[in-house]
């Protein structure tokens, strides 16, 4: 069992296949993932991570929580989530995920809180037909009929499907495919619906009915800091000795401009001792 990551619902589209059929996917997007606690079999009793995102100002947050990023070396994250894995499936503290932990064609379960829609009736909330719209029926056509019992026991069962809050619930729709994945933007294409308004995070993880497939990356997929480091520090140094180059190629410039004119004298007084030497030969032969 592997870890899973925080995803952001960026919104809704469609995507083509290849003989022109559409169907709708929604797109996540992959924010700094990082593993903020490792847990362990001896002092917690099971395995786990804890993954944070999201950016929050130290003030916003207590010390206790302050302390507790702290000291794992992490900056402070606006949500964290807790996921169950294997003991060959830890990941050190600190390590940021990459978009690569999942492949295409992977299933996978989605975790969130549903839309809130408030009061709602029985007609909406558990799908009734409602009363007829006719034969006597008076002013009462989407309401759910009665609910309770006789003298015994007297009153309405827990759990009965009556109106009340609709959504505003932790849902988590199963085997869901993923279609595509970014990753410059860091985006993953994942089809059909799934829990949750716009901008919300969302509980990504390997399905639990489904196998996963022969290439995954295993204990997860992980961006390397040091490689865009040594990158971005070569990067650098080519810019520096670009400009040492340039520098250079300058200082050589200035030295043959300070350097012609002399040359152009010598150049001259050369073909001036020549033309003396051939007027002087002449001379000779004359006399």
């Amino acid at each position: 069992m592997r870890s899973g990551l925080i995803l952001k619902k960026i919104g809704m589209t469609r995507i083509f296949d290849d003989t022109g059929n559409a169907f709708p996917v929604t797109v996540l997007k992959l924010e700094e993932n990082q593993v903020v606690k490792v847990l362990n079999q001896e002092r917690n009793g099971y395995f786990a991570l804890q993954v944070g995102t999201g950016k929050v100002k130290t003030k916003n947050i207590s010390k206790a929580i302050r302390g507790h990023f702290a000291k794992s070396n992490v900056e402070p994250k606006r949500i964290l989530r807790e996921f169950r894995v294997d003991e060959e499936m830890l990941v050190e503290e600190g390590k940021t995920f990459s978009i690569n932990h999942f492949n295409v064609g992977q299933k996978i379960d989605v975790s969130g809180v549903s839309h809130g829609k408030g009061f709602s009736g029985g007609m909406k909330r558990h799908n009734f037909a409602g009363l007829e719209a006719t034969h006597g029926v008076s002013i009462s056509h989407r309401s759910h009929g009665s609910t309770g019992n006789s003298q015994d026991p007297g009153r309405v069962w827990k759990g009965k499907k009556m109106a009340g809050q609709y959504g505003n619930v932790n849902k988590t729709v199963q085997n869901l495919t993923i279609v595509g994945i970014n990753d410059v933007d860091e985006l993953l294409y994942v089809k059909g619906s799934v829990p949750g308004p716009k901008n919300s995070y969302l509980t990504v993880k390997d399905a639990v009915k489904s196998l996963l497939p022969a290439n995954t990356l295993k204990p997860a997929g992980l961006k390397d800091k040091n490689k865009l480091d040594n990158d971005q520090s070569d990067k650098k140094i080519t810019t520096q000795n670009n400009q040492i180059k340039t520098e250079t190629e300058i200082l050589k410039t200035d030295d043959n401009n300070s350097k012609s004119p002399k040359e152009n004298i010598a150049s001259v007084d050369e073909s001036s001792n020549s033309d003396t030497k051939d007027k002087d030969e002449i001379t000779q032969k004359e006399v």
